[in-house]
């Protein structure tokens, strides 16, 4: 190879006999990156002609000569590249193999990765050839840069990664590796150009496809919360209990950070363009199946690697075996929109870490598309379709944890609405995480939208909403100076005074019982301080020549019925304990002023309060998901040069076959 000489020139047999023998792939790698530019280019020929072999070799039946020259391109594909990054000058498609060869040397190489990923052929070669498809992926920090990519978009290998998916074998050693190819491919260039793999994926409407779609996601992030929830127990037991019981809560920040297990972002971007694209996923993450306890199940032993982090591994494989779980009327039944509802309740607990922060952030985006969907919330306000989800929520010094058994079993809008409020309560902080509380906020008005519209009366404990939903006010109140430093918070709070709008202008249409719309009065004029202070304030800045003046009198305006209400019931109040000679009044007593005094109150009919922006990815996400799809190539390109090429293990199996 590193002769200018062509090495067959006197050995007719050298093509046939390289591929026999065993690749060290850390040695080609090294040496193509430590060459400078003038001998690449000397050196072109060879590497061009080492590649179409390679291609060539694919099609052959000697397994060990096919296995060999799938990580001699492993090897090429790396190399090369690793080159360009330290030399500019060279053309990678020209190095690999020849503009004028180019298309052609592609077009068979991807028909020959589609031949053997569809074939009757040996797993372990199925499982290389997605290596090296994610290998070729992942070679640039920036997919949207890999040129070579282009062929992979024209000659589509979309149809062979669904018959991966779809075939219950094949998807359990390949799912994960599957699911992780096809999220890279949907973005690549996804805001410049046609995609071809974004519009398959779109209407892709077999149901064991799409089945075999959400069991691996669904595997991926059971296996995460095992993992979160082992280190939890692990942490609980023994010493460290005894010792944080004794001085109290001054280690829970610790506590935290030895919880903490590596997101899986690709497995999680994967879910978002299923969702996002394809209506009839919708149906994939509702679909009921008995909850199965990971932790019990036998599994087959996977060789552990040190190397790669927590939750980035492929689920065991026993796991992803069979969709026909055993049915036992006395089990839990779950599905993949409860298992993702747990994880995400993981993950938003600490957004201090950036991929834990992307992670949230994506949690919410796939919340949105959820809360947009009429399937979905068809679904999810189900009084029929009942589940207990055991959320998990951030230890606070204020509270107490919540026993698992007390969990009541509900519609899953319920759990949908506890995860918001219990991300609303637990980010209360001088790093404020303004960006995930509008789309939280977004989310719980998008589900009331539906409530309204359809007159779903809800049995959902809303005082716990309206009291998040208040503090978030006082602490935006509190932090005024800070916040306004760093952002716009008006819009935020504009967000949830329409929240109570929504409540006091439809409330009778939605909320469960009259005594709702009661308390709802109750909670009102009990806190009507903190929305005393919030006019006070958003009144002087909107009167003030400043930078926030439009978006304060926004909120100025949309405070007209909250006022009224205060300002109509306070002095009914005061009244009835004057003439009573009550000093303070019990809730019953408000109550009963509040009832009798509906009559005398006058409110304003507030236009457009159950009308939303629908999501869109173009153009306020785009930055976002070119960061993440950057961050996912890197962590792909690391495990994979780890772990894909355990070649003692294939060539051991492939010289008992040959």
């Amino acid at each position: 190879l590193y002769d200018v000489e062509d090495p067959a020139k006197n050995k007719p047999r050298f093509w046939e006999e390289l591929f026999l023998m065993k690749v060290n792939l850390e040695y080609l790698e090294g040496k193509l990156e430590s060459l400078d530019g003038d001998e690449v280019t000397k050196i072109r020929d060879n590497i061009n002609r080492l590649f179409q072999h390679c291609v060539q070799t694919l099609s052959e039946e000697h397994q060990i000569k096919v296995v060999n020259a799938l990580q001699t391109l492993c090897a090429l594909f790396r190399g090369v590249h690793q080159k360009n990054k330290s030399t500019s000058g060279f053309d990678i498609i020209n190095v690999l193999m020849g503009f004028d060869k180019a298309e052609q040397r592609m077009k068979e190489l991807m028909e020959s990765l589609d031949a053997l990923l569809c074939g009757d052929g040996s797993e372990s070669l199925k499982s290389l050839c997605l290596k090296l498809l994610l290998c070729l992926v992942t070679v640039t920090d920036n997919i949207s840069q890999n040129t070579l990519l282009e062929y992979i978009m024209i000659n589509s290998i979309f149809e062979a990664v669904l018959q991966v998916l779809s075939v219950a074998p094949c998807r359990t050693q390949h799912g994960y590796d599957a699911v992780v190819l096809l999220a890279l491919l949907v973005n690549y260039r996804k805001y410049e150009s046609v995609n071809p793999y974004i519009a398959k994926l779109s209407i892709v409407d077999d149901e064991n496809t799409l089945n075999g779609l959400g069991m691996v996601i669904s595997q991926a992030l059971s296996e995460y919360n095992r993992q979160y929830k082992d280190k939890e127990e692990e942490n609980q037991g023994g010493f460290f209990s005894a010792f944080t019981s004794m001085v109290g809560s001054m280690f829970i920040a610790d506590a935290e950070e030895k919880l903490s297990v590596q997101t899986n972002e690709a497995i999680l971007l994967a879910l978002y363009e299923a969702v996002h694209l394809n209506r009839n996923f919708i149906a994939v993450l509702v679909q009921s199946h008995p909850e199965v306890d990971i932790a019990s199940t036998p599994t087959t032993p996977v060789p552990a690697t040190p190397t790669t982090p927590l939750g980035t591994t492929p689920p065991s494989l026993d796991l992803m075996n069979s969709a026909e779980l055993p049915l036992d009327p006395n089990l839990q039944t779950s599905n993949l929109l409860i298992t993702f509802l747990k994880y995400s309740s993981i993950v938003m607990q600490d957004t201090k870490d950036e991929h834990r922060l992307n992670s949230a952030r994506l949690c919410l985006i796939i919340l949105t598309c959820i809360a947009e969907d009429q399937y979905a919330n068809a679904f999810l306000h189900d009084d029929n379709m009942n589940f207990r989800v055991n959320l998990h929520r951030m230890p606070m010094r204020h509270r107490k944890k919540p026993v698992e058994r007390n969990i009541p079993s509900r519609p899953l809008v319920c759990a949908v609405l506890d995860l918001m409020v219990e991300f609303i309560v637990s980010h209360m902080m001088k790093d404020f995480p303004m960006d995930l509380y509008m789309r939280c906020v977004h989310v719980i008005h998008k589900l009331i939208c539906y409530q309204k519209k359809c007159r779903v009366r809800l049995h959902y404990t809303w005082q716990d909403l309206w009291s998040a939903l208040i503090n978030l006010l006082k602490f935006l109140l509190s932090n005024e100076t800070t916040l306004l430093s760093k952002h716009n918070i008006f819009p935020l709070m504009l967000l949830v005074v329409n929240l109570f709008n929504m409540f006091i202008t439809y409330g009778d249409t939605f909320l469960p019982t009259p005594s709702s719309y009661d308390a709802l009065y109750y909670e009102i004029v009990r806190m009507h301080q903190v929305f005393d202070n919030l006019y006070c304030m958003v009144l002087r800045v909107s009167t003030n020549a400043g930078q926030w003046k439009e978006s304060a009198s926004k909120v100025t305006q949309a405070l007209v019925n909250v006022r009224a209400i205060i300002n109509h019931f306070n002095p009914k109040i005061e009244s009835y304990a004057a003439v009573n000679h009550i000093s303070q009044l019990s809730e019953d007593q408000v109550l009963e002023v509040v009832r009798s005094n509906y009559d005398t109150l006058t409110l304003k009919l507030q236009d457009g309060l159950d009308q939303y922006e629908r999501y869109s990815e173009q153009p306020k996400e785009v930055t976002f998901f070119k960061d993440l799809a950057r961050s996912i190539s890197l962590n792909v390109r690391r495990n994979v040069s780890l772990n894909a090429l355990s070649q003692d293990v294939l060539l051991k199996e492939f010289s008992t076959i040959s």
